[in-house]
C-alpha cells in the first residue's frame, strides 16, 4: 500500500509540473512516505530525518515533508522530534502536495527562511477520496499495484488504519477494469490489487468476487493477486474466482493473528478460531492446490500460555507456507490502547515468538523440500541479487524460484524443475 500511496503521489506531482530524480543530492524536495503499523516504522523514520536534516543544514532551501500514516497519526510529536520538517501530510491530502510545494517554494524565492514558518499541514480525512482521476507514476517491472479499496471499517483493537486511512470506500469495478487494461498495455503481466481489507471490496451491486473475474478477463495479462484479505469476508464468489479465473493465483494470504477465540475477541477479529479452521477446509477443498500464508501476532494483551498454545497448535494443524509473525507491540490512538492493558513481559513475547518463528521455519522447508522433482511455472521478474547469471521470479503460489538464465527473458512465464529448496526459496532449472 504504501508503494502503491508513492506512486500516487509521484503522478500528482509530475502532472504539476513537478520530475523525480534519481539521486538524494540532486533533489529540491524530500518526500518521506511513513507507515504507522509498528513502533520500529517510527524509530526509521525519526532515524531518516535526521540524515536528511544534516543535508538541509547545507542546504537550507532544501523541502522536507513527511507523508502518511505517520503523519497523520503523530503530528505533534513528529514536530517536536523534527521541528526543520516543512511539511506534514496525512493519506487523504495528497492533492494539496504542489499547492503545499509552490507556498515553500515561493517562501525560498522570497529569502524567508523555512526554518522561520510554520509548516504545511494536511491532515483531514476525507471519505470521499479515492484518487480515481490520478495516473500513478509507477516503476518499471512485471508486477504492476492497483488500489481499489481505501480505508477500512473493521476496527481491530490492535490496529490504527482506521484512524489513519478514514472510512472504507471502492472503486468503480469499470474503472478499475480500464486501468487494468492500461496496465497490460504498458508492459505489465502482472497486477496485484490492493485495499486494507481488499475482499470487502462492493461497487453497487459488483463485490470482490466479480472484480476478480471481470479483471482475470483482461487480454495480455498473466496473473493476479490480492492482499491483504479479511477472513470475514472470504465469500464463496471470491472463492470461486480462485478455483476457477485461470489468471487469478491460488495463493491467499490469510491473517489468522491469533489462533485463540478469546484472544480473536479481544482484537475484535469479528471471527472465531473454529471459523478460520473452516473457512481453510474449504478453501482447500475448492482450491486443492492453494498456497497459504499468514500473519501471526503473540504477547497480545492478556494473552496466557494456554491462549498462545491455540496459536502454535493452529499453525502446527494448517501448516502455513510462510507468515509474517509478530510481538504485539501497542500503538498509541488505538482501541487496545485505550481499554486493554499491554500485560505480557516483554520477554515472554519474545520466547513465543521464537517458538513459532522455529514452527514456521519447519514447516516452510517441509513444503519447500516436497516440491524438489517437480515443475513449477515461474514468472520470471529479474536478475537474481546474489547471481547474475541467474534469474529470479513467482510461481503462482508465489515461491520466489531461482534458475539459470539460459535463454529466458524477463515478463515470460517459464517452466522450472525444482533440484533443490530453502525454507524461502525454490531452486531449479528450466525445462
Amino acid at each position: 500500500m504504501n508503494v502503491s500511496d508513492s506512486e500516487l503521489m509521484a503522478g500528482i506531482l509530475t502532472r504539476s509540473g513537478h520530475q523525480t530524480v534519481p539521486h538524494l543530492d540532486d533533489a529540491d524536495v524530500v518526500l518521506v512516505n511513513t507507515c504507522a503499523i509498528r513502533e520500529n516504522a517510527e524509530t526509521k523514520v525519526i532515524n531518516r530525518l535526521k540524515h536528511l536534516h544534516h543535508r538541509k543544514r547545507r542546504h537550507p532551501e532544501l523541502i522536507i515533508g513527511v507523508c502518511g500514516c505517520m503523519a497523520q497519526h503523530l503530528r505533534d510529536r513528529l514536530l517536536d522530534a523534527a521541528p526543520y520538517v516543512d511539511l506534514v501530510m496525512g493519506p487523504d491530502a495528497y492533492r494539496d502536495l504542489p499547492v503545499a510545494l509552490d507556498s515553500l517554494a515561493r517562501g525560498v524565492e522570497s529569502h524567508v527562511s523555512l526554518t522561520d514558518r510554520d509548516p504545511f499541514v494536511g491532515l483531514r480525512l476525507d471519505k470521499n477520496e479515492d484518487y480515481a482521476d490520478i495516473a500513478p507514476i509507477r516503476k518499471e517491472g512485471i508486477r504492476a499495484w492497483l488500489t481499489i479499496q481505501r480505508g477500512c471499517d473493521k476496527m481491530c483493537t490492535f490496529c490504527i488504519v482506521p484512524f489513519v486511512r478514514g472510512r472504507e470506500r471502492s472503486l468503480p469495478l469499470k474503472l478499475l477494469v480500464e486501468d487494468v487494461e492500461k496496465l497490460v498495455d504498458q508492459g505489465f503481466k502482472e497486477v496485484v490489487l490492493l485495499g486494507q481489507t481488499v475482499n470487502s471490496y462492493h461497487n453497487d451491486r459488483a463485490d470482490f468476487g466479480d472484480l476478480l473475474y471481470a479483471v482475470g478477463e483482461v487480454n495480455g495479462l498473466e496473473r493476479v493477486r490480492f492482499t491483504s484479505p479479511h477472513p470475514a469476508d472470504a465469500t464463496d464468489s471470491m472463492i470461486d474466482a480462485m478455483a476457477n479465473s485461470p489468471t487469478v493465483c491460488k495463493h491467499l494470504h490469510l491473517p489468522l493473528q491469533s489462533g485463540s477465540t478469546e484472544v480473536l475477541e479481544r482484537m475484535h477479529r469479528t471471527y472465531t478460531a473454529e471459523a478460520y479452521r473452516t473457512l481453510v477446509s474449504k478453501l482447500r477443498e475448492r482450491v486443492p492446490d492453494i498456497s497459504l500464508t499468514t500473519d501471526i501476532i503473540v504477547g497480545f494483551c492478556g494473552e496466557t500460555d494456554a491462549e498462545f498454545m491455540e496459536t502454535y497448535q493452529m499453525m502446527a494443524d494448517i501448516r502455513y507456507d510462510s507468515a509474517f509473525m509478530f510481538k504485539y507491540s501497542e500503538r498509541e490512538g488505538t482501541l487496545a490502547h485505550k481499554a486493554l492493558p499491554d500485560d505480557v513481559a516483554e520477554t515472554v513475547k519474545g520466547e513465543r515468538l521464537k517458538q513459532i518463528i522455529e514452527l514456521q521455519e519447519n514447516i516452510s522447508a517441509d513444503i519447500n523440500n516436497a516440491a524438489v522433482g517437480g515443475t513449477v511455472a515461474v514468472l520470471v521478474e529479474g536478475e537474481s541479487r546474489r547471481d547474475a547469471d541467474r534469474y529470479y521470479g513467482k510461481t503462482d503460489g508465489f515461491k520466489t524460484t531461482v534458475f539459470p538464465k539460459a535463454d529466458s527473458h524477463i515478463g515470460e512465464i517459464v517452466n522450472v524443475r525444482v533440484h533443490s529448496t530453502t525454507a524461502h526459496t525454490l531452486i531449479g532449472q528450466k525445462v
